[in-house]
């Protein structure tokens, strides 16, 4: 069989196989909320019935006795260990999550996140009753979340790769070499992105990462953006953004419009949507594109394929040559006709 769907869900599905759950354990377990991943909050969280269990699975994670709700959050492993007062161990015992244990999950991390390997954490935490009124119309999606999320037990993490498609590299190439910048804006770590950016060209072997690459947190070190001078310095030698917010992407592109330069953005999410307005040429994908990202954009991706943006640029500079051709042709042809007219 072939996963389908989202590149960080499809993973989690074969990895759930691998552990000992069936294709029936939607049915099994009915999902009574679920909070969505958000780029700001870089994690979701659902919440299952698990009433009458005590197990999560044959062999798996033991459930408390009176235990009928099970909370699971999957996100960033550094915004998730914020949240993390306990970790499964591999005899199904807890423990307290100390913070040598919390550089030593970050270290892991780091280590997978180097062979440019998308790693999630995923925490859990039980329930005998919802941890806030169900009946109060008024809670905003945010408390429930930050109600669900409290003292949460890391389970593990999840490493997965989203593989280049065909023919990136060279496009990546052929752009640069036709005066084209490509520049990366990514939600994913750090290490992450630069280790793809460097399959697919975007960074060269002889670039230094410490420069072409950053954490868009220096944007914004104190909470808001830099000035407008040193935001444009350090854009213009910048090639890699790791950890993006939506509004990040916005501000980079403002900072290179102030530098004359022409800015094509792409991108998939309601959250895009102000970056792919204020860009020049705004391009939505045409399959994962929501429909507040496409009716954003100029121009909307139909198979979400960067080389066929490289193509399109390719053809659209080829007729605008013919075009210039053509003008500069009937221009020396008839010269001589416009000049009797005025002499």
């Amino acid at each position: 069989w072939e996963p389908k769907g989202n590149s960080s869900e499809a993973p989690l599905v074969v990895a759930a196989r691998k552990v000992g759950f069936d294709e029936s354990i939607a049915k099994e377990y009915k999902r009574v909320l679920e909070i969505p991943f958000s780029s700001s909050r870089k994690m979701m969280l659902t919440v299952t019935d698990v009433s009458g269990r005590s197990e999560l699975c044959t062999g798996g994670m033991p459930l408390s006795e009176g235990t009928q709700l099970l909370s699971v959050c999957k996100g960033a492993p550094n915004f998730i260990l914020d949240f993390c007062t306990e970790q499964l161990m591999e005899d199904g015992t807890t423990a307290p999550l100390k913070e040598a244990d919390k550089k030593r999950v970050l270290d892991v991390v780091d280590h997978y996140s180097s062979k440019a390997l998308r790693v999630l954490a995923i925490a859990t935490r039980t329930f005998e009753s919802m941890p806030f009124d169900t009946d109060d119309e008024d809670l905003s999606t945010d408390q429930k979340f930050e109600a669900c999320r409290k003292s949460l037990r890391l389970v593990g993490l999840v490493a997965s790769i989203d593989p280049d498609r065909d023919g990136v590299p060279e496009s990546v190439v052929a752009a640069r070499e036709a005066g084209i910048r490509v520049v990366m804006i990514t939600g994913d770590y750090l290490k992450t992105a630069i280790a793809i950016a460097r399959n697919v060209n975007i960074l060269q072997p002889q670039d230094d990462e410490r420069v072409s690459a950053v954490d868009c947190a220096c944007l914004r070190p104190d909470g808001t953006y830099l000035p407008n001078e040193r935001m444009d310095l350090l854009t213009s030698s910048v090639r890699v953004f790791a950890r993006a917010k939506p509004e990040d992407k916005l501000e980079i592109v403002k900072s290179l419009q102030r530098q004359g330069a022409v800015t094509a953005m792409t991108g998939d999410g309601v959250n895009d949507a102000p970056a792919l307005n204020q860009a020049n040429i705004g391009v939505a994908m045409g399959i994962q594109g929501t429909e507040v990202a496409k009716g954003a954009s100029d121009m909307i991706l139909t198979d979400d394929n960067f080389c066929s943006i490289v193509a399109a640029v390719e053809k659209g500079r080829v007729i605008y040559a013919g075009i210039q051709k053509f003008v500069a042709f009937i221009m020396s042809v008839h010269i001589a006709e416009v000049m009797q007219i005025f002499f």
